[in-house]
């Protein structure tokens, strides 16, 4: 049985509401960024829900955001296949060219602590294409990407745990998260099952102190916190889709959610400005990276 909040974790409170499809959620410099798909703006928001325009006009989808170590922040352009890079000065540049890669659209990223970027493709035209393998890609910090893990049923969310050694992805269309040794060289290795989330559809993920991982789940309008192996410890149930989630906030037990009203793939371009940022007490505080 699925205890509905957790172990005391009340309902969430709306932080921000209005957004056409929020994705990418990061806690960065004391406040909260994410990327919002419907309108092609990265958006900051601080703890009273006071939001900034970053920046706009990214143009298509997806859209996903990291920092390299030097505190520059990239971003995904999926549909361009680039990954481009924000400079001091505001100026955007490519910082890699995903194309030899993938000529389908580029997904999530996660960086870690040496500049690594690894940057997902889920290996099909979505919506409507029929669904192939995903890839990894490893972007090196001098802008030089290869293919790190393949074979992977629409790769999502990722992180990397505190000590740099492993990055976990979810698996949407596997229902599960899967998890990966880091080598020296940012490759990927050995390959193993994290957790099987059974009927769940997990997108974004995060990760804290205790281990554990909380996953974003459209389809069933909730947020749900495993440990290895898939016990379910914690969920937050939603009034609709949830897409992702990011542990932050100054004592790092805020657990934000990015939900919106989700009719299917089919309807992405007609969704009404139902996105939503929401908010709860998390029972641990946030780990790793992003």
């Amino acid at each position: 049985m699925i205890p509905p909040h957790g172990a005391g974790i009340p309902g969430p409170r709306i932080v921000l509401d209005g957004l056409a499809m929020a994705e990418s959620p990061r806690w960065h410099e004391g406040r909260l960024w994410l990327a919002d798909w419907g309108v092609g703006e990265v958006i900051a928001v601080d703890a009273d829900g006071n939001d900034e325009r970053i920046m706009g006009g990214i143009g298509g989808l997806p859209i996903s955001i990291d920092w390299l170590p030097d505190g520059r922040l990239l971003v995904v352009a999926g549909s361009r296949l680039e990954l481009l890079r924000r400079e001091p000065d505001g100026s955007l540049l490519t910082h890699a060219d995903l194309g030899a890669l993938s000529h389908h659209a580029w997904n999530e990223i996660v960086v870690d602590g040496r500049g690594n970027a690894y940057v997902n493709n889920i290996g099909f035209d979505f919506p409507g294409g029929e669904p192939g393998p995903g890839t990894i890609a490893l972007v090196t910090p001098d802008g030089r990407a290869r293919e790190a893990a393949g074979g992977l049923a629409f790769p999502n969310g990722m992180v990397v745990t505190p000590d740099g050694a492993t990055l976990i992805v979810a698996e949407s269309y596997g229902h599960s998260l899967t998890a990966f040794d880091i080598g020296a060289d940012g490759s990927l290795s050995k390959r193993r099952l994290w957790a099987d989330l059974g009927d769940s559809y997990p997108d974004g993920i995060c990760l804290d102190a205790e281990g554990a991982i909380w996953y974003a789940d459209v389809p069933n309008r909730r947020c749900t916190r495993v440990r290895e192996g898939g016990e379910v410890l914690d969920v937050v149930e939603l009034d609709r889709g949830c897409f992702a989630c990011i542990l932050g906030g100054a004592d790092g037990r805020t657990l934000f959610l990015l939900a919106a009203e989700w009719s299917g793939p089919g309807q992405m371009s007609e969704m009404a400005r139902s996105g939503q940022v929401l908010a709860v007490r998390a029972p641990a505080p946030r780990a790793g990276r992003p």
